[in-house]
């Protein structure tokens, strides 16, 4: 299995941030990276620019972890881009750590991505058959090398030109000494945000990055859009016919990615899922004590839960947040035993309670499993899981980390079987009917990984670590 075998949640993906035409940037972007942390915690970047030096400092770990104050104070500069990570393709190595800065024959270059490119195997296989030599096992290489090609570099619109050229989900920034740009797939599978704080330009995976450093929420980069910030201010431009017809936007980043107070694709997250939960009680009532959440993304969804349905809202779990990252545990025996120790029981709330347990997802079943026992031992009289989304049967191919399909428990068993696989008394998932009802804009979301009716041809797509194999196979001839 990719991950952590006992960690029945999907990973996170990663976040950006950028800022242009602050006298000292380098701060603004690790607080908003701070901001970011919850969409990835593997590693962490910076890169700046005074117009005349880049400087980068990048590393794995979290955001504090790498940039201790002292080494805040080792990126001076007016512009600059960072960058959280979990990895959807390419494995948790130091090359593959973001943004990448490379130096091509007109300078160098800074690259951040958010997403996964569907056609990254053939546009790398096709650079390295012509000799061109990869230093990371990510995707977002092979921007890199679009940009470096002559066949860009001596044409106008280079960065348009080479954007055209991708295929899959990306939300990137990119910068040079001297110009910040960003770009969102024509689909606009990702996130990308504009804010404005004094004569500055930010941008941010979600806009609770600019909230955090006091910036004021412009608008989204468009589906297609290319915006660029230089001295002489921000222009726009499309590197792709019709500028966003047919988006695509990923619904699971309103279920389980983003932070509750981000407002995303338009619409407040936290109020976004307290209407799925409104809408899951209707779906899947039931004679209970009290509706208690998973924290913390199932938090908004059980406030609806409750709401709706009118059974009192109490905690039933305790979340510690000092609980270190499982997937980096060695053996599966630590794993399990952190997983355990993330979340405890309030057993005085739960004892001889019928409890309705609220979550955004069920992955492999494995958590749900140990969150139910763990209800059961602490009392609990009987247990409903309600999920606020549907049952998740494809794998995402555009910047989620799920399991495979035959790691998803849904694409295994039916709703029985994995509600006595979990142990509870009830199991009720969201339909896809419902999970749309929130969104005025429905026909703009991707449900891939619900329905797998997949917005772009994925028949190639074989997993977050086939660029890594790739790599080690020519490596080793």
């Amino acid at each position: 299995m990719n991950g952590n075998a006992f960690e029945d949640r999907p990973r996170e993906a990663c976040g950006v941030c950028g800022v242009y035409g602050i006298p000292d940037v380098a701060p603004l972007i690790h607080a908003g990276l701070f901001a970011l942390q919850h969409r990835g915690q593997e590693s962490a970047g910076i890169v700046t620019s005074d117009g005349t030096q880049v400087r980068s400092i990048k590393g794995l770990g979290l955001v504090n972890d790498v940039f201790p104050a002292d080494r805040i104070r080792q990126l001076p500069g007016h512009l600059g881009i960072g960058h959280v990570r979990y990895s959807t393709t390419g494995s948790p190595r130091i090359q593959n750590v973001q943004p990448l800065v490379v130096e091509c024959s007109d300078g160098i270059w800074a690259i951040a991505h958010n997403g996964n490119l569907v056609n990254a195997q053939s546009l790398r296989r096709m650079y390295q058959e012509s000799g061109a030599i990869f230093q990371t096992s990510t995707d977002s290489e092979v921007l890199v090398h679009l940009l470096a090609d002559p066949m860009f570099r001596a044409r106008p619109r280079r960065v348009a030109r080479a954007l055209s050229e991708l295929k899959g989900a990306f939300s990137f920034l990119l910068m040079t000494k001297d110009c910040l740009m960003a770009a969102r797939d024509p689909l606009g599978f990702k996130p990308l945000s504009i804010g404005r704080l004094g004569s500055g330009y930010l941008f941010a995976s979600e806009t609770c990055a600019l909230t955090q450093v006091g910036a004021e929420y412009i608008r989204d980069v468009e589906p297609g859009e290319l915006v660029v910030v230089d001295a002489s201010g921000m222009h726009s431009s499309w590197f792709a016919e019709g500028g966003g017809a047919g988006v695509s936007q990923c619904v699971f980043e309103h279920v389980y990615f983003a932070r509750p107070d981000s407002l995303l694709f338009g619409q407040n997250v936290h109020e976004t899922r307290v209407r799925l939960g409104m809408r899951l009680a209707q779906e899947h009532p039931v004679e209970a004590d009290l509706v208690t959440s998973v924290p913390d993304s199932g938090n908004s969804a059980a406030l609806g839960y409750s709401r709706q349905s009118g059974i009192p809202l109490d905690f039933g779990f305790m979340r510690n947040h000092y609980v270190g990252r499982t997937f980096i545990m060695p053996s599966a025996e630590e794993r399990a035993r952190s997983v355990d120790m993330k979340l405890a029981v309030i057993g005085n709330v739960v004892k001889g309670k019928r409890v309705v347990v609220v979550d955004d997802s069920i992955i492999r079943g494995t958590t749900s499993r140990r969150r139910v026992s763990a209800l059961r031992d602490a009392g609990a009289k009987e247990i409903h899981l309600r999920i606020s989304c549907p049952p998740t049967i494809h794998p995402c191919f555009f910047g989620i980390d799920f399991a495979t399909r035959d790691e998803l428990i849904a694409a295994r068993h039916s709703v029985e079987e994995t509600r006595r696989f979990t142990g509870a008394d009830s199991l009720g998932y969201l339909s896809l009917e419902g999970l749309l009802t929130p969104f005025s804009n429905a026909g703009r979301y991707c449900t891939a990984c619900f329905s797998g009716h997949y917005p772009l041809d994925v028949s190639r797509m074989t997993g977050k670590d086939a660029l890594e194999t790739a790599t080690l196979l020519l490596n080793l001839e």
